[in-house]
């Protein structure tokens, strides 16, 4: 990935570009999940307020965005939002080794996220990222996949 991308925690002004950003990202898998992705339902003053939200930037703006929620215990990743134009630059996989990071640096040695279980892509990418599915449940017409990875520092890449 080019070392021109950057990492930094979103501001309320940030909230139109993260908007945006996050329908771009979505909007595809409408048709894949047979309705609206959980992301475009967001009231995102709310977001920017509630959660930590991480953007990723590149000299044509904003490419990514990381949404965590820190629970007692771990670090819930509620979205990783790559922009198109930004796909298969490594912008994920940035933004989840920064996710990494931060829930070590906030004492929590685990990572937790939900996904739909037809968003199989996303299932497999971050299987591969070592996250393993400890539950499945069906919530209204979806069925969830719950999936977690345990932490240790000495595991962690280099920042």
């Amino acid at each position: 990935m080019p070392d021109s991308i950057v990492l930094r925690q979103a501001a309320a002004s940030d909230r139109d570009a993260l908007v945006a950003m996050q329908r771009a990202a979505y909007e595809p898998n409408r048709t894949i999940i047979g309705g609206t992705p959980t992301p475009l339902s967001w009231d995102y003053d709310a977001v920017l307020d509630e959660w930590e939200v991480w953007l990723a930037e590149d000299e044509a703006g904003l490419c990514g965005a990381l949404i965590l929620e820190a629970r007692p215990d771990e670090l819930y990743i509620q979205s990783v939002a790559v922009a198109p134009a930004a796909k298969g630059r490594g912008v994920g996989n940035r933004l989840l080794a920064y996710d990494e990071r931060r829930a070590l640096q906030t004492s929590r040695d685990r990572l937790t996220l939900t996904a739909n279980a037809l968003m199989t892509f996303n299932i497999d990418w971050y299987g591969r990222k070592g996250f393993v599915v400890y539950e499945i449940e069906m919530i209204g017409q979806r069925r969830r996949v719950h999936m977690a990875k345990a932490l240790h520092a000495s595991a962690l890449p280099p920042p």
